[in-house]
């Protein structure tokens, strides 16, 4: 991950920085439509965008279902390739499903928080004015994360691939048996595991299901993954981190209706014999933060880290 401060080489820009120093021209809205308010909310923000002189544009099912039809609505390839930054509103899910379909295309994305916790969506939206007045007058902190991709393969053959941002998720189906994973990385055989469940991580996703189920916190500036078991029937089964540039093969060994999840969207059904491959994509996507944004200060707060410090 790149993490650059502009704040740092910027210092020239204030609170109220002067016209015509915009880094950015044309911003493209996308919204959690179905919550309480999205219309209101984003009426508010892309006319007040556009005070600021840059071209705005709605993701073309968010202005449908918010039926906000005063400025262009773009499907999400026109808005990747037309517009420079895009500002998603709502919780972490709806940046997890946007910012997949726009990895290819180098947009920056910021999150403005409409949801529970907001790791990745962190602009507070009562502070939404004050943080991207700033990010459009080139004041931020960017860092870049990569997907994960993933495959199925049955009989040698591939039937399945998917992309990820948070985790690949192996899981069983609805019967009360457990599977069996026999895990490979690299070329290596690390271990054979029982268990009702098993995830690959990336820093991303560290936060998400893998921490529920007592995997660690890995820094998004680690080149890495955490592999934790889901309720392993062996104590001795613990989370290991790994790095991400070695492929992760589990095979399923045993285990009726299991599954593989992609970001928990996109599923695809298991057989004994299938092989899970994951693997470090090329595609990136590019998060830009306020200018204060610290990793550890979203820690303590999404996290309730209150014990200590200043």
């Amino acid at each position: 991950m790149k993490i650059t401060d502009r704040a740092a080489t910027d210092s020239a820009a204030s609170e109220a920085p002067p016209p015509g120093r915009l880094r950015f021209a044309h911003v493209a809205l996308v919204g959690k439509y179905q919550a309480q308010g999205m219309r209101d909310l984003l009426a508010d923000l892309a006319d007040w965008l556009q005070l600021q002189g840059v071209e705005v544009s709605l993701e073309a099912e968010t202005a449908r279902n918010t039926e906000l039809f005063t400025y262009t609505a773009l499907t999400v390839s026109e808005l990747a390739r037309q517009c420079d930054l895009a500002v998603v509103v709502g919780g972490d899910g709806t940046m997890l499903g946007f910012a997949r379909q726009v990895a290819q295309h180098d947009l920056p994305l910021v999150g403005i928080n409409h949801g529970r916790l907001g790791f990745i969506t962190d602009v507070p939206l009562g502070q939404f004015r004050q943080a991207l007045t700033d990010l459009l007058h080139g004041n931020w902190v960017e860092d870049t994360r990569h997907l994960i991709d993933g495959e199925v393969i049955r009989g040698g053959r591939r039937i399945f691939a998917g992309q990820a941002l948070n985790d690949v998720v192996l899981s069983r189906g609805a019967t009360n048996g457990m599977v069996e994973f026999h895990v490979e990385i690299g070329q290596e055989f690390v271990a054979r595991l029982l268990a009702d469940g098993l995830i690959v991580a990336s820093p991303t996703g560290s936060t998400a299901y893998a921490l529920a189920v007592g995997g660690p916190i890995v820094h998004p500036g680690l080149a890495g993954w955490v592999l934790t078991p889901i309720a392993s029937h062996s104590l001795t089964t613990r989370p290991i981190v790994l790095p991400d540039s070695e492929e992760v093969r589990i095979t399923v060994v045993s285990g009726r209706e299991s599954a593989a999840n992609f970001d928990m969207q996109r599923l695809a059904s298991l057989l004994p014999g299938d092989v899970v491959c994951v693997r470090r994509s090329s595609d990136k996507v590019r998060f830009l933060h306020p200018r204060d944004w610290s990793y550890y200060a979203t820690l303590r707060e999404k996290l309730h880290w209150y014990g200590g410090g200043a």
